[in-house]
């Protein structure tokens, strides 16, 4: 019997090399894969639904089951996990010494919506009682102007957002003042390259966020992987075919990174460091599959309610194919 010829989008990560090299046969699926930057990847799916799979911002995902009918349907992988505290950027000039400093300051970000943006501004009302609605926002183009929201909002009258003018960038206006305060995945090229008036507000990034981690046991998913609903109702079965081969893949990647014959990686005290992970988070600490991610993915669902993105608050089980719940054991 022919495979089923699937397309898929996404980034070129250790934990997804081994489906873009075709070495990891899918229960069958013929997949043609394009790796990409997840920038275009996320702009190429949500605006004309180029690819039968694809990477996808988890916050864009969200926002898309409620449109009619939705559009994608996802699979409890997740590709992308990042802590953000490392991405909230200042100008020395601001005031802002501590997170609280916030209060009433003016803050970009390349999309109000983007995932990485839902999870600082969460974490920072959480942990540090800065109210989403006590700053305002400006979005637009971190590097390239013109930049605007990948998809519509209609965001509550007290949450303050507006446009920065087309022809500037948010990391130019940081870097000279216009703007106090940056969230953003990527680094700005105004810390990287600037005149040093840009820095982190958390400069010991790495401390704050395993403190973080050991009080929340949250490690924030950024992305998801999604199927072309039409795909799946047509193939219901790809979903799970798709949720063993991520799987696998991952798989490889925790054996290379503990391999000791040879460092696969050059990082000189990669042992040590995943040995101090796995203390710290498991064996298994990036998991894939529903149950290990239920709190962290409750606790996005009420962020992105609660910052006006999402029209009421989802709960997990409502994100993914429903064959992808729960597996067979033996």
């Amino acid at each position: 019997m022919p495979k089923l010829p699937l397309s898929m989008a996404c980034c070129n990560y250790d934990r997804t090399r081994a489906l873009l090299d075709d070495r990891i046969p899918i229960d069958g699926i013929q997949l043609t894969c394009l790796s990409l930057p997840v920038e275009e990847v996320f702009f190429r799916m949500l605006r004309h639904q180029e690819f039968d799979i694809a990477e996808m911002s988890l916050s864009s995902y969200v926002l898309s089951l409620f449109s009619e009918p939705p559009a994608f349907i996802a699979i409890p992988v997740f590709p992308s996990r990042f802590f953000r505290h490392s991405c909230i950027y200042i100008n020395r000039n601001s005031g802002i010494r501590e997170p609280k400093d916030l209060i009433g300051k003016r803050v970009g970000t390349p999309e109000y919506q983007m995932t990485a943006g839902v999870w600082i501004r969460g974490m920072l009302s959480d942990e540090y009682n800065v109210p989403v609605k006590s700053v305002s926002y400006f979005n637009g183009g971190l590097e390239q102007p013109g930049r605007f929201e990948k998809l519509p909002l209609s965001l509550p009258a007290d949450i303050r957002l507006q446009p920065i003018p087309e022809t500037s960038t948010l990391a130019a206006m940081l870097d000279g003042g216009q703007i106090d305060a940056i969230y953003t995945a990527p680094t700005p090229s105004t810390f990287t390259r600037g005149s040093g008036t840009v820095k982190r507000l958390f400069e010991d990034y790495e401390s704050v966020e395993r403190a973080y981690f050991l009080k929340t046991r949250i490690f924030p998913i950024m992305h998801t992987v999604v199927i072309r609903r039409e795909v799946y109702q047509k193939n219901p079965w790809v979903a799970q075919s798709l949720c063993k081969a991520f799987a696998l893949a991952q798989q490889e990647v925790y054996h290379d990174l503990y391999y000791t014959s040879a460092l696969k990686f050059m990082l000189p005290w990669l042992l040590r460091h995943v040995e101090e992970t796995r203390a710290m988070m498991g064996e298994d600490f990036w998991p894939y599959g529903f149950e290990p991610n239920v709190r962290t993915l409750d606790t996005f669902l009420r962020y992105h309610y609660e910052q006006g993105l999402s029209k009421r608050q989802l709960t997990p089980r409502e994100l993914f194919a429903p064959g992808t719940l729960e597996s067979f054991k033996i």
